[in-house]
């Protein structure tokens, strides 16, 4: 197991699986210059690493993340143009690197999401909230509408109506309410946070890397085409995991299925330690 701790954010990889901790407890994990600098930095460690295949993202105390800390990224920068650009491209740039990162990546979520942690459930692939979380949308409330790719994660997670609904009145709902409305997976008491997150990862991280980056890719990507262009997009990308899997799915999967040894709906085949 590998641990690196920063001033801002904890970061634990354990085989396949990579666990960051936004880790400003005191400020209930509010986003400052320092977390976004750390946060890039962590990303880096996690692509260094190579074999990790599930990310998730939590916060350390009581809060998930309460969003940007307003004062840091927005105050004392603003009179200060490049500065204030300077310091909140860092924030944009991770934001990014999140939404496309190759393995998948997973929000644990406690306490407060808000502004920025309300984003951060958004980007992540997967996410799993305790029932008591809450969400919100907040910029509404000091004149702003939300910036920085959270109006895309509520439009791209939520249904019109809802979607405009906490944009527009800065509401909060509930992590029982984001599961109903599709911003998470599922919302479970606090007690089984833990424990739900662990048997989501358990289940990604048997799963052929190749095949869970490209599958994210093709989703991505079909989100913006009609079907004929789908279709020709997924099968040139079907082609281009035969070739970089070493064509697994047939030679693997299929010759297991052959012989009866799993059901593709109901279980996984089984990946040599060479294959992982």
């Amino acid at each position: 197991m590998t641990m690196i701790e920063l001033e801002t954010v904890n970061l634990e990889i354990d085989g396949p699986k990579a666990t960051i901790y936004l880790n400003r407890p005191d400020k209930k994990n509010a986003m400052n210059p320092q977390m976004h600098q750390d946060m890039n930095e962590v990303l880096d460690n996690i692509e260094a690493d190579g074999g990790v295949r599930a990310v998730v993202v939590t916060g350390n105390g009581d809060s998930f993340s309460s969003g940007m800390d307003l004062e840091e990224c927005f105050l004392k920068p603003f009179d200060d143009p490049q500065l204030f650009y300077r310091t909140n491209l860092v924030a944009l740039k991770w934001f990014q690197r999140l939404k496309a990162f190759d393995a998948v990546t997973i929000a644990k979520v406690n306490g407060f999401a808000f502004g920025g942690g309300f984003l951060v459930t958004g980007l992540c692939d997967l996410a799993i909230a305790d029932e008591a979380a809450l969400f919100g949308l907040s910029e509404i409330n000091f004149g702003i509408f939300p910036a920085g790719g959270a109006t895309w994660a509520a439009t791209h997670n939520l249904a019109r109506k809802q979607a405009l609904y906490y944009i527009l009145t800065g509401d909060t709902m509930t992590g029982a309410q984001a599961e109903q409305y599709g911003l998470v997976n599922k919302a479970v008491p606090a007690d089984r946070l833990d424990e739900e997150t662990d048997r989501l990862v358990k289940k990604i991280v048997r799963k052929n890397p190749v095949t869970l980056a490209l599958a994210k890719q093709v989703y991505e990507r079909t989100t913006m085409l009609d079907l004929p262009a789908a279709i020709d997009y997924d099968q040139a990308k079907l082609w281009e995991l035969s070739r970089l899997s070493g064509n697994e799915w047939i030679n693997v999967a299929l010759k297991q299925f052959e012989k009866r040894s799993y059901q593709p709906g109901l279980s996984t085949y089984t990946r040599s330690e060479q294959q992982s």
